[in-house]
């Protein structure tokens, strides 16, 4: 029988039978993966020989920012960097729950039985426990191995500045946690992929609204030295960075804003300040800080404050960056998002 008899008989146009091939193909794809996956996974628990605890020291994925490059051989790298809590307003969170309690050391001895394959991915995912004992806070907490936990949460991050989630990077780890909610024989709840992938490019697309990087720039008189400009800048109170191009401006241990990076062994015509809004928190006044800071320098250096065209900045020009500072905050706290919050960082990173 024909392609077009087969049509026929089953009543289709030529998108309706392209999109029901697309579909078969799609499946296909994702029964090989769980298939390749499984059997690595396999293997993976036979030739570990590593203690769950040490492997997963403060274990989350933060892998170095490179293009996501996820298929079956991506893998989600265990690393130890600073606990971070699941936050649901940028994560994709899927919860397990368990019949009878079960020891974290159990739990992170499956998770580290993931296979570690070839190639970086992008992801950033945390786990959390909901300690089973009835004397312990009923906080979620990052799995301890001698803790019995009654529930367990996985998320990945939905978006960075990097864009947001790919489906292969979240169906991949979709994948593992299903795999993981079977070996623990526990239930499961997640939400459906299109669903995450639309929150994703939501909160993608809210973070680009926000994503705002102020300037403001000190043109000189004349050119200035490296280190009679470093021993101004030392004196207004900046740190040198430590690629000792750049120079950095700190309220205690919080970094308010930086400059742009410099050349230490040439003549330096003009100095910019620059101000990352969603990374510092409103409360401490960057921006004011930031033009103060501005105005010194230019009054020490009988310079000027000039625009990125180099035309002198007013007050009527510093007036309407005040006001949209003050819609961008408005949005990001409406967003749940507000400036300088460990939401913020993550996302904004």
């Amino acid at each position: 029988m024909s392609l077009a008899q087969i049509m026929t008989m089953l009543d289709l146009s030529d998108l309706q039978f392209a999109l029901a091939a697309i579909g078969l193909l799609i499946l296909l794809v994702v029964a090989i993966f769980n298939l390749k996956f499984a059997r690595a996974r396999r293997k993976a628990r036979e030739s570990a020989n590593l203690s769950a605890e040490a492997r997963f020291a403060g274990g989350f994925a933060d892998a170095e920012r490179v293009e996501p490059s996820f298929s079956s051989a991506a893998p989600l790298p265990i690393q130890s960097i600073q606990y971070q809590s699941i936050d649901p307003r940028i994560d994709c969170v899927i919860t397990l729950r368990f019949d009878e309690p079960i020891l974290g050391g159990e739990i992170l001895k499956e998770i580290n039985a993931w296979p570690a394959l070839d190639g970086v991915s992008s992801a950033r995912w945390i786990c959390e426990g909901l300690s089973a004992d009835v004397n312990a806070a009923e906080d979620w907490e990052v799995l301890h191995p001698e803790t019995p936990y009654s529930d367990l949460q996985l998320a990945i991050q939905l978006a960075s500045r990097r864009g947001p989630i790919g489906v292969l990077e979240l169906s991949d780890f979709c994948s593992r946690v299903q795999g993981l909610a079977e070996t623990l024989d526990s239930q499961i709840d997640m939400p459906s992929v299109n669903t995450m992938l639309e929150a994703a490019t939501e909160l993608d697309a809210m973070a680009a609204e926000s994503d705002i990087q102020l300037s403001i720039n000190v043109l000189f008189s004349e050119n200035f030295s490296w280190s009679a400009l470093q021993a101004l800048m030392l004196q207004r109170g900046f740190k040198l960075a430590r690629n000792g191009r750049q120079f950095e401006y700190f309220d205690q241990e919080q970094l308010l804003f930086t400059s742009a990076e410099l050349d230490p062994n040439g003549l330096v015509p003009q100095l910019t300040l620059l101000l990352e809004v969603p990374l510092v928190d409103s409360e401490l006044r960057p921006f004011e800080r930031m033009l103060g800071e501005g105005i010194e320098i230019a009054q020490a250096s009988h310079g000027r404050l000039v625009d990125d065209n180099g035309t002198n900045l007013t007050e009527a020009a510093v007036i309407s960056i005040r006001q949209h500072l003050e819609t961008l905050y408005a949005n990001l706290e409406t967003g749940g998002i507000a400036a300088g919050s460990s939401t913020a960082i993550r996302l904004f990173s």
